[in-house]
């Protein structure tokens, strides 16, 4: 740039001014040039972020909107006690969405518990004992798991994963905890268990990418510290990478639940799509989803499309609330982290 300045004074200088002027003339303008570019970008910028960000809310808000009117004659036929009504009969048109509710929280349960402890211990696997090559190549194998369609998570889920767990899991499950009523009753390859079952397999590759790359990013003096005043391998893990990654591991467990909560087409095809409620994992039952996809089409008349929107609009709700509880325990941890360090 300064090359081009000195032979444009040189060839077109038609005032008789010294080269030092020349040279300063020509350095603010160009600080004013790049100094006009910055000030209209920045705005420009600015307002592309912040009007996106209110696109989502407002499309949100519009979904949430759309609902509440379709739903409005469900809501003013049954009130509240829609969400405490156990009775879902289409033919009487007589609707109630705890049977529902139920099962969405307690399949979800289920996921949850199996999930969460494979993914953490597919994580650390990943992060911290696995080498470079096969972490890489096993971190790739986790993630194609997301790439898998749901439909065929359900055809599996029917065929292999239903009639392994009635044979295999489900007796060993009732000769020695059947008194308990979650593990009585008859075994049958579509039920609770088995969306519980499919759905972990399906939160599995999310929750674990996202803890892969928490426990990837601890500082690796954290790891050298621990290690060098004698910690073992896993006394480090404890104590260096799994309290820095607590926030990180709550939104990854998050992640996975909202995942959960909102499958559809593999759990509708494996839970048995019974409206009732069952102290039995045997037991088949049905989700806010599975019900949803199952009756929509065919819904009779205006108050059962209108039933089946007031689920729909649960379930957000449900999200909703999830995604508030997850931002709440994600700064408590984070205040309790900073709080303990001062």
């Amino acid at each position: 740039m300064l090359c081009a300045a000195w032979w444009r004074i040189i060839l077109f200088n038609p005032d008789d001014t010294s080269l030092k002027e020349q040279l300063q003339l020509e350095e603010a303008g160009g600080w004013r040039r790049i100094f006009r570019a910055h000030s209209f970008g920045d705005p420009f910028f600015s307002a592309i972020i912040v009007t996106s960000a209110f696109v989502i809310l407002a499309l949100l808000a519009g979904v949430a909107a759309e609902l509440i009117i379709e739903a409005m004659p469900s809501i003013r036929h049954f009130g509240f006690t829609f969400l405490l009504s156990t009775e879902w009969d289409p033919n009487a048109d007589q609707y109630g969405a705890l049977p529902f509710i139920y099962g969405t929280a307690v399949s979800s349960a289920i996921a949850l518990i199996i999930a969460v402890p494979l993914s953490l211990g597919v994580a650390l696997c990943l992060s911290e004992m696995a080498p470079e090559w096969l972490s890489r190549k096993l971190g790739f194998m986790v993630a194609l798991l997301a790439a898998i369609p749901s439909v065929v998570y359900g055809l599996w889920a029917i065929f292999v994963l239903g009639p392994w767990l009635r044979d295999w899991v489900e007796p060993v499950l009732s000769d020695y905890f059947g008194f308990i009523p979650l593990f009585a009753g008859p075994r049958v390859s579509v039920g609770m268990l088995t969306a519980g079952v499919i759905l972990a397999i399906m939160m599995l590759p999310y929750t674990a990418a996202v803890c892969t790359d928490v426990f990837r990013v601890v500082p690796q003096s954290q790891r050298e510290a621990a290690l060098a005043l004698g910690a073992t391998k896993w006394e480090m893990v404890r104590m260096a990478v799994l309290p820095y990654g607590t926030s990180g591991i709550i939104g990854a467990i998050m992640l996975g639940l909202g995942r959960a909560l909102g499958e559809t087409i593999a759990v509708a095809m494996v839970i048995g799509n019974r409206p009732a409620i069952s102290a039995s994992l045997f037991a088949p039952s049905s989700t806010l989803a599975s019900v949803i996809a199952n009756e929509f089409v065919e819904a009779m008349t205006e108050l059962n499309a209108a039933a089946l929107i007031e689920l729909g609009l649960v379930l957000l709700a449900l999200g909703s609330i999830l995604n508030m509880a997850a931002r709440v325990l994600v700064l408590g941890t984070i205040q309790r982290r900073f709080h303990g360090a001062a």
